[in-house]
């Protein structure tokens, strides 16, 4: 059976709101992050050389404008240096974790409206980084929920693709850090404790293997390693 490797990818650098976790911020791509990308194209390009690899012509990103636009750029010059057709198809399921109606306001704002609803407790210290917490509120999802969607994306894309690969085919899929990160603990790449300790480079490629009736596989590229007092801001 030829090998099926995905190329986990976060979106390029984007400018955040300050103190806003709210990972669903519509903002588009800074210059460097636009320059991130294309360099990106590049490795891609390098990888599939070095590892005689067949490039998926589809490649999946999130909806978020971040995401969309790194694999937009991604496209056109993988498009150009591989002389092959090259689809982006967007996915509401390759999101950041949602934060439901409190989507976009700040710490304090969030805060306030937990402890003025007596219906909820507050919410704890580390809320923002707790993988299993979730707001109490409409639409919210914890980080391992959204992990959880996005790894039965990388399931599904990965099942469909082995069914019909001739030969050892590389797939992109461009997302945002802390879900591909608890993605690849349910996919059983990463220990529970690493999720914190590891981050993604903007528009570095992580290389998993698909490997059916088993855990994937950690093949190439480098976990960005977390240190003390880094901001949560996937």
């Amino acid at each position: 059976m030829p090998r099926m490797i995905v190329a986990l990818m976060r979106h390029g650098e984007y400018q955040q709101l300050p103190d806003t976790p709210s990972a669903h911020q519509p903002f588009a791509l800074t210059e460097q992050g636009r320059e991130q990308a294309r360099q990106s194209a590049s490795v891609l390009v390098d990888i599939l050389t070095r590892e005689r690899l067949t490039l998926c012509p589809d490649v999946d990103s999130s909806n978020l404008l971040r995401a969309w636009q790194t694999a937009s750029i991604l496209c056109g010059d993988l498009a150009a240096s591989c002389d092959v057709p090259v689809r982006h198809r967007g996915f509401d399921a390759l999101a950041e974790r949602s934060l439901g109606s409190a989507a976009n306001l700040t710490v304090d704002q969030i805060e306030k409206i937990l402890a003025e609803d007596p219906r909820f407790e507050p919410a704890p210290a580390n809320w923002k980084s707790d993988s299993h917490y979730r707001l109490p509120l409409q639409g919210a999802e914890s980080l391992m929920q959204a992990g959880a969607r996005v790894a039965r994306h990388l399931d599904k894309a990965t099942t469909t693709l082995a069914a019909t690969a001739k030969s050892d085919t590389l797939k992109l899929v461009v997302g945002h850090g802390a879900a591909m990160r608890h993605a690849a603990h349910k996919l059983g790449v990463l220990r529970f404790d690493q999720i914190a300790e590891l981050s993604m480079y903007h528009a570095e490629p992580v290389l998993l293997e698909y490997r059916p009736g088993r855990d994937w596989l950690h093949v190439g590229g480098e976990w960005k390693v977390r240190h003390q007092g880094d901001e949560h801001a996937d």
